[in-house]
């Protein structure tokens, strides 16, 4: 596919990387590349912004400069749309965001030159369901999380998967993630790293009031339905760490791999051992 629109997402409030995206703008532009750029980034060109799903729904690439968070918000405004997403970290972490500043340049010549490689990972449909009424639907690149809405306060969860009872987790919270999620908030509360390219899910309880209930992986063919109870208090539901809403005791959360993917251009520089490596600090003593 030759590229003639590259759309520019920007992470809010980074006005030292202003010189960044002028310089982005030019160096597409002289290779005659048609530019669309949400609000954040024109507001330092000069420009008139477009809502960032405007961005995504009209250009054949798109530039994400910021962090993960950054990158789901893009994500999330694609909705069903598979337009590749080249994420350029202008954070500390970045999983997903494998190009540095330096390396910006370099990665989009391979990109013009046909060298681009899109891997494509695996979302989540999640859909939350007070009887017949639905309380909202999303997709989800990491992960989906049920909590105490208000406190942290132990929650029970009803688990069942593909309609057989499997348990009911007694903790803080539980984690449903992708395997994209599972170097996010699933392996900060224990659970394990899942390589991007697995079509799976991670189910990780936060903080167990029984140990035996450890994090478990399941095929990503499986349908989960949970039924949270917040002791008098109510649970909330949060997707990506960007949406949420908020359930009553046996509201039903349903949720399964979503048909529609996101795709994201692959660093040409490093594979995915070499980022955990570095993101991780594994073998530093």
């Amino acid at each position: 596919m030759k590229l003639q629109t590259v759309g520019i997402c920007m992470k809010p409030d980074q006005p030292q990387a202003a010189g960044l995206v002028r310089g982005l703008e030019k160096w597409l532009e002289e290779r005659g590349l048609r530019l669309v750029l949400d609000e954040d980034a024109a507001m330092h060109t000069g420009g008139s912004g477009a809502s960032r799903a405007e961005v995504v729904g009209s250009a054949d690439l798109v530039v994400v400069l910021g962090g993960d968070g950054t990158l789901l918000s893009v994500a999330r405004s694609a909705g069903s749309r598979a337009v590749p997403i080249l994420g350029v970290n202008l954070g500390t972490l970045g999983f997903m965001t494998e190009i540095s500043q330096d390396e910006m340049y370099a990665a989009l010549e391979r990109v013009l030159g046909g060298q681009m490689r899109v891997e494509s990972r695996m979302r989540l449909a999640v859909r939350a369901l007070r009887g017949d009424q639905v309380l909202g639907e999303f997709l989800a690149l990491n992960d989906a999380v049920l909590a105490n809405a208000t406190s942290a306060r132990m929650v029970e969860v009803q688990t069942q998967v593909d309609g057989d009872e499997m348990t009911t987790y007694h903790a803080d919270g539980l984690i449903v993630s992708t395997p994209t999620g599972s170097t996010a908030y699933s392996l900060s509360a224990g659970g394990p790293i899942l390589m991007p390219q697995f079509e799976a899910f991670v189910l990780t309880p936060i903080s167990p009031h029984t140990l035996t209930q450890r994090p478990v992986v399941l095929p990503g063919a499986s349908r989960i339905q949970l039924r949270a109870r917040g002791r008098g208090e109510d649970v909330r539901l949060t997707v990506d760490g960007q949406d949420d809403v908020t359930l009553r005791d046996d509201d039903l959360v349903e949720i399964e791999r979503s048909p529609h993917a996101v795709s994201l251009v692959v660093s040409p520089f490093r594979n995915h051992f070499a980022i955990l490596r570095e993101k991780l600090r594994w073998g530093t003593r």
